[in-house]
């Protein structure tokens, strides 16, 4: 590539310093970034301290509106993390869990790392993306692996409803107001969704069909 000051690959704002390019991170949330749209940003460590960029897939290429997590209500090996996407969602790459095969299938805007996230993960794109003007259930919502760090949960009016328009209810990449999954098992037969009109968070039976949006990360 050879481009001064400024150029636009694949979606990324580079900046050529010395003849090389180095990805600028994004700064308003809902921006087109990295393939899809940019979420937040998550800390792996739960200190606080973002390592990732999290980044949302496109509705019409990255989202499915119904998809079990599992065909069967059994244990999946390698599946607890609440903020290790990555690893929960290869760990179920086969066709006995539709919802990430369907996720780790995807190839987005020249990218192919996108994947099913965890809890904490898909957690963070409601805090940031929520579409509706909903009150907030107040029994959910702490997480440590956001940035900033939440240590309690929301409140019926935090979060509000998202500022990037496109995500607000009716516009082309809002989330459904419905569950969707992530890929955080809780027991050997149920897993964690997360409800995007009201921020709950309760388990549900595997064998369910529920929505899945995938998500991929950029480091910082």
């Amino acid at each position: 590539m050879y481009c001064y000051g400024e150029c636009v690959m694949s979606g990324i704002l580079l900046s050529v310093i010395g003849g090389k390019t180095a990805p600028q991170g994004p700064s308003v949330i809902g921006e087109s970034f990295g393939g899809g749209f940019y979420a937040g940003q998550i800390s792996t460590a739960g200190n606080g301290t973002a390592d990732y960029y999290l980044v949302v897939a496109p509705v019409s290429s990255g989202e499915n509106s119904s998809k079990q997590w599992k065909t069967t209500n059994t244990t999946t090996a390698g599946t607890t993390s609440v903020i290790d996407g990555p690893t929960n969602s290869a760990n179920m790459n086969n066709a006995t869990h539709p919802a990430a095969q369907f996720c780790e299938g995807l190839t987005i805007g020249g990218f192919s790392d996108w994947y099913m996230p965890a809890k904490n993960e898909l957690e963070v794109c409601y805090y940031n993306l929520k579409p509706t003007t909903t009150a907030n259930n107040t029994s959910s919502g702490t997480n440590t692996n956001a940035v900033p760090s939440r240590g309690s949960n929301y409140t019926s009016g935090t979060p509000a409803q998202t500022s990037a328009n496109d995500f607000k209810t009716g516009n082309t990449e809002a989330f459904a107001a419905a569950f969707y999954w992530s890929s955080t098992e809780d027991s050997a037969t149920t897993a964690w969704p997360q409800y995007f009109n009201v921020g709950r968070q309760a388990t549900n039976d595997k064998n369910i069909s529920g929505r899945v949006r995938a998500v991929r990360r950029v480091a910082i």
